[in-house]
């Protein structure tokens, strides 16, 4: 079976429509199932979603009754509905849910390292917009408590393509795509500044400042504060001239380094920045674009950016790596969850699995350093290049060991916003960086916590 929910709800078996749900409430129940198709939703929830927290006394009966009734008509088409404890789930049998397939197209845009491979996954997973989530079965009311992941991710799948055409060049396209889209969301910074962008290479250096200026008068008038980081710098950008904005494929806030697209280490310590190679640390699964480290190419490029490897041993590593692709996959997802337990010991102080994890690692880096001295007379224990492909996974155990011994880690704060989660060894480090790539919004917004 094949279910659209964004836009009128659709159901369809082998490419013909069916008709489902007589009622527009049960095509709304079914469409809230199939939103959290293979987990449970309560029917306390479905109760308060329906009835838009005002159920009559009957509701719970009604519930029951329109299960009954979509069981009916589903199961003819192998699409199950099962009762779990004090709610119900559709079970993921691999029937295609527009929401899903949208999420998963955005996803490997996201990752695509090629332009026009992230534009053409783009149009595709856009195109399934056909409207509003549900919208001939669910209220404004119950869409907008609905659909605020949907929206999310709308926006954000606009804005990854609305960047790589700015990469191939199509700054009137991107334009044309934004300017409606920045007068719905006049304080998404990053939408904004990718406006701003486009603008100024389209030659309306006018029209991006004017923008600037109403966005920030917004920002200060409605929420207090200044913008962030990114939008400012694409402002001085502007005002200078600089050539660096008109020249494609390059979001300024990037660090490039041998073609490689690195985050700025702004954690202060690099096993932090190890952390904060991930956004999105607070939700599930990883949202689009959260990963950096998207190869094996790139962590031992980072690893030698932030001075946990040498120069020669990058070189070894990217000849090694492309002698054997597969070993240096496993190698990457070893050190991936390597961060996981890092970011636990972090943030969670009473995680003991996590920190035996990291203790393991350090023990095996242990094992494979060596000592050597600088020309001023210091030294410093660096890994061995016998490592081989595990260097950079060695080098970030030992740097997460020596931060957990020092007494600063009691000092980290991270972003709350599940967008986010970076970390920084203080407070100020969150305020000055946590909006830049990460969650998007004023840091200053934010509260933060100790880890």
């Amino acid at each position: 079976m094949e279910f659209r929910l964004l836009g009128p709800f659709e159901a369809r078996h082998e490419g013909h429509p069916v008709e489902i749900g007589s009622r527009r409430q049960e095509r709304c129940l079914l469409g809230v199932l199939l939103l959290d198709a293979g987990r449970v939703v309560t029917t306390d929830r479905l109760i308060d979603l329906l009835w838009n927290g005002s159920p009559p006394a009957s509701a719970r009966g009604a519930v029951q009754t329109y299960i009954g009734r979509l069981r009916g008509s589903l199961t003819p088409y192998e699409v199950r509905i099962s009762t779990r404890g004090h709610g119900y789930l559709v079970e993921a049998d691999g029937h295609r849910i527009d929401v899903e397939e949208f999420g998963d197209l955005v996803r490997r845009a996201s990752a695509a390292a090629d332009p026009a491979e992230r534009v053409r996954l783009l149009d595709r997973g856009l195109a399934l917009c056909r409207g509003p989530l549900l919208a001939d079965a669910a209220d404004d009311e119950l869409r907008d408590r609905l659909q605020g992941t949907v929206e999310e991710l709308r926006l954000v799948a606009v804005e990854l393509r609305a960047e790589a055409q700015l990469a191939l060049g199509q700054h009137a396209r991107a334009i044309a795509e934004l300017v409606p889209l920045a007068a719905r969301h006049p304080t998404r910074e990053q939408l904004v500044a990718t406006l701003m962008t486009a603008l100024y290479r389209g030659a309306r250096q006018a029209d991006a400042l004017r923008l600037y200026r109403t966005t920030r008068e917004l920002l200060v008038a409605e929420l207090g504060v200044e913008p962030g980081p990114r939008l400012r710098e694409v402002h001085r950008r502007i005002l200078r001239g600089d050539d660096r904005l008109d020249r494609p494929g390059r979001p300024v806030y990037e660090v490039r380094v041998r073609d490689e697209s690195l985050p700025w280490s702004v954690g202060g310590h690099p096993a932090l920045d190890f952390c904060n190679t991930f956004a999105g640390w607070g939700h599930e699964p990883p949202l689009p674009g959260a990963e950096w480290l998207r190869g094996y190419r790139t962590l031992a490029v980072w690893a030698g950016h932030v001075g946990l490897i040498d120069d020669v041993s990058v070189n070894r590593l990217l000849h090694l790596g492309r002698r054997d692709p597969d070993q240096a996959d496993a190698v990457l997802t070893e050190t991936r969850r390597l961060r996981t337990a890092l970011y636990a010991c972090l943030t969670d102080p009473d995680d003991r699995p996590a920190f035996d994890t990291v203790a393991r690692h350090a023990e095996a880096a242990a094992k494979l350093l060596v000592f050597r001295r600088d020309a001023d007379g210091r030294g410093r224990w660096w890994p061995d290049l016998a490592g081989g492909l595990r260097l950079p996974l060695h080098a970030s155990a030992w740097s997460a060991a020596e931060l957990l011994a020092d007494p600063r880690r009691f000092t980290v704060r991270s972003c709350p916003d599940e967008r986010c989660g970076w970390l920084f060894l203080d407070e100020s480090g969150l305020r000055r960086w946590c909006s830049l790539g990460t969650c998007g919004r004023p840091a200053a917004r934010s509260a933060c916590h100790s880890a």
